[in-house]
C-alpha cells in the first residue's frame, strides 16, 4: 500500500501526466486521459492514435508508468482502461 492517499495522488499524477507525458504522446497524434485515482491505482486511458497501436502497451510501460513512477513513487499502478470500460473500473 502507497503511503498517499488518492486525494494526495492527483494533483502530482495530474501535473505529471499534463506538462510531460501527454506533450511526448502528442508528438506521435497520441492523447492521454486521466481517468481518476482509486485504491491507490492510476487509471487512465490512451487515446488518439494509441487506440489500437502495437506499440500502445510499451507507450504505456516505458513513457507512462516510468514517468509517474519516478517522479512519485516506485510501486505506483498504472492502469490503462479500454474505451468503453470508463464506468466499469472494478473490473480492470
Amino acid at each position: 500500500m502507497l503511503p498517499f492517499s488518492d486525494e494526495d495522488l492527483l494533483p502530482p499524477v495530474t501535473s505529471i501526466i499534463n506538462t510531460k507525458i501527454s506533450p511526448m504522446l502528442a508528438k506521435d497524434g497520441g492523447a492521454i486521459k486521466l481517468i481518476t485515482v482509486k485504491n491507490s491505482k492510476v487509471y487512465i486511458q490512451l487515446q488518439g492514435s494509441c487506440v489500437g497501436c502495437a506499440a500502445s502497451g510499451s507507450t504505456l510501460k516505458y513513457i507512462v508508468e516510468k514517468e509517474l513512477k519516478e517522479a512519485i513513487h516506485p510501486d505506483l499502478n498504472i492502469v490503462n482502461v479500454p474505451i468503453g470500460m470508463e464506468d466499469k473500473l472494478e473490473e480492470l
